[in-house]
């Protein structure tokens, strides 16, 4: 989803990832889906943003392939949920590096205004996107959490890429589709 013009064909590769990942609203959309917000309501209610921005989004986030549907039961009424792609779980170390960067260069409007990022395997923040700075292990959706201070006291354990139906893979899917 380009800010202003079509950088998809751009023969510059950054060009082409910040044509979808360079939107401040779809970094936030997956922000919640790997904070284990799924559903339309939840990222509404957690972004305060306008149905109209959130469902372009969120489009665009799925047909870009970082996010899949999935139907649930929302009693009687078959609704739709947003689960990471492998290819949205990869953009995990962008989402990392933006909040590594804003902690280390920005200043917080309060003391609760920080968030980190915790390698779950040996427990400690890390100064890096995809590496634990403490222990050298690779950082990935399974192994890392985030600490939102405005969200709770404890580190959140992020959602994973759901399992595609041809290759089962280890996943821990969002609790009833709302989170933290």
């Amino acid at each position: 989803m380009a800010l202003r013009s079509d950088w998809s064909q751009r023969m510059c590769s950054m060009a082409r990832g910040l044509d979808i990942l360079g939107d401040p609203w779809s970094m936030l959309v997956l922000r919640e889906v790997f904070f284990g917000n799924r559903r339309f309501d939840a990222i509404k209610s957690r972004l305060e943003v306008a149905d109209s921005v959130l469902t372009r989004r969120l489009s665009g986030l799925v047909e870009s392939g970082l996010l899949s549907k999935e139907a649930y039961d929302d009693g009687g009424r078959i609704r739709q949920e947003y689960v990471l792609t492998a290819k949205g779980e990869d953009a995990l170390p962008v989402l990392n590096a933006v909040v590594i960067w804003a902690e280390k260069h920005l200043p917080a409007p309060s003391d609760q205004a920080h968030m980190y990022v915790i390698h779950s395997g040996c427990g400690q923040r890390t100064s890096s996107a995809d590496t634990c700075t403490r222990c050298g292990e690779p950082l990935t959706a399974a192994n890392t959490s985030w600490h939102s201070l405005t969200r709770t006291t404890d580190p959140v354990e992020l959602a994973t890429a759901m399992p595609s139906p041809a290759a089962p893979s280890q996943s821990t899917p969002a609790r009833n589709g709302t989170a933290a």
